[in-house]
């Protein structure tokens, strides 16, 4: 810990000159991140996808948090966990924070679980002080954020949001199980699901979150607020050739279908460099029938494209399948694309983001503002209620890789800011 002396907010967010325990409360929140991890789907790296029992196992450990917490504690059908600590004034109305429980493969162990246990300390906190405020405050952990087994994502959040498209229930993960078979393994009703819609009176969603980026560190900063999520397609493309005998079939005359993958990944790649903001990435292939002596006869792969401008993100993906139609024309092969997801860039709400700024102000900090290339749960949490997110300083801006890394000062001033924004919503009325 450094020589800074941690400030309890009080009701008028004013400071006193008392050190309080917020390190204690961040560094429990890193332990408790360690003790998430254990809970995957892989020996020796972290994987906890949708509807697995790694992501039960999980959401039954932050339960218990929550239930200590003084928190009324219930899992919707899609498997959300949501704990709700109750207001003085029950007509005030809602304040939802949180993030996502689940992970990509060989993941980091704060994307997501970080920001659910910086909200439940603030809530921790509250109850140990015996104090409720006006409006209730609820802890939402998330089952799927990151769309790694069924390749859609938000599928937690957009429950909640009342947006979850019954056309997901059929869609088939790697072992051909269903999205509805999954639902129902977890102990979910998938027929049940949109009864889970919140019940309203939200006065926003506040989502802390790691930055997933290097500009925090660049400028010495621990936390940042987020202007705006860049907006996103995914895309699931097939080119389908003819397999054919690998010894046999001259150069000049085949229809390799991973031949046409390869070429398309590389027009993605420098597609995306040379327009300024926009990212392409294509995460899985897989090439068929699979065998080292046979031309492959079918290739699928995957389709990430993002941007901050929805038009230009638009312009690119028209341009990307255009590239892949003429690569496939020319080498005779079949294209199929598909799409998987869309979502517009969803820009944050104006006046919570300034109370927002406001809090991390109060805490001693300087406001950065700057967009969010990840997606985040807010997308969904948008369409119903007004949104803001706090970004908390990660090293060298590592994501997705078990190599992320915070410092426990860092989440201390999250958990601090979060706080004061609390108490900011109460002196506001929560309006």
């Amino acid at each position: 810990m450094n020589c800074r002396r941690w400030r309890l907010a009080t009701g008028n967010t004013a400071v006193t000159d008392h050190p309080s325990p917020i390190i204690s409360h961040a560094s429990l929140a890193l332990a408790r991140c360690d003790e998430l991890a254990r809970w995957s789907e892989e020996a020796g790296r972290l994987t906890r996808r949708f509807a697995t029992p790694a992501l039960a196992a999980a959401r039954a450990t932050v339960a218990g948090w929550m239930h200590a917490a003084g928190m009324e504690v219930r899992r919707d059908n899609v498997g959300n966990l949501i704990g709700r600590y109750t207001g003085a004034r029950p007509a005030a109305g809602t304040l939802l924070l949180g993030s996502h429980l689940d992970s990509v493969r060989d993941a980091g162990r704060y994307d997501g679980p970080l920001g659910i246990l910086a909200a439940l300390a603030c809530v921790e906190r509250l109850h140990a002080a015996g104090r409720r405020l006006p409006f209730a405050v609820e802890v939402a952990a998330f089952a799927d954020e990151e769309g790694v087994r069924f390749g859609t994502a938000y599928l937690g959040s957009a429950a909640l949001a009342g947006r979850f498209d019954p056309a997901w229930l059929d869609l088939r993960d790697e072992g051909g199980v269903t999205l509805a078979e999954a639902i129902r393994a977890d102990g979910g009703d998938p027929a049940a699901i949109p009864a889970d819609r919140h019940p309203g009176g939200l006065l926003g969603y506040c989502e802390a979150h790691i930055e997933q980026g290097p500009v925090l560190e660049a400028r010495g900063l621990p936390l940042g607020i987020v202007s705006a999520i860049a907006g996103q397609g995914r895309y699931a493309l097939s080119f389908r050739g003819e397999a054919g005998h690998a010894g046999t079939v001259p150069m000049a005359l085949r229809r390799d279908a991973l031949c046409a993958a390869a070429e398309f990944v590389l027009a993605a790649e420098h597609l995306a460099r040379e327009r300024p903001g926009l990212v392409a990435t294509v995460g899985q292939i897989a090439a068929e029938p699979g065998a080292s002596n046979v031309i492959p006869g079918r290739a699928t792969l995957s389709l990430d494209v993002r941007h901050h401008d929805d038009s230009a993100r638009e312009a690119a993906t028209g341009d990307l399948r255009a590239a892949a139609a003429r690569i496939a024309a020319a080498r005779g092969v079949a294209l199929d694309w598909q799409v998987a997801q869309e979502h517009p860039a969803t820009p944050c709400d104006p006046a919570l983001t300034a109370r927002l700024a406001r809090a991390i102000e109060a805490a001693g900090y300087p406001v950065l503002a700057l967009p969010s290339g990840a997606g985040h749960d807010a997308v969904m949490l948008a369409q119903i209620a007004p949104v803001a997110m706090l970004f908390i300083r990660c090293a060298g801006g590592i994501s997705h890789n078990p190599a992320e890394s915070v410092a426990a000062e860092d989440v201390a001033a999250a958990i601090e800011a979060m706080e004061r924004f609390l108490l900011l919503m109460t002196d506001d009325g929560g309006r």
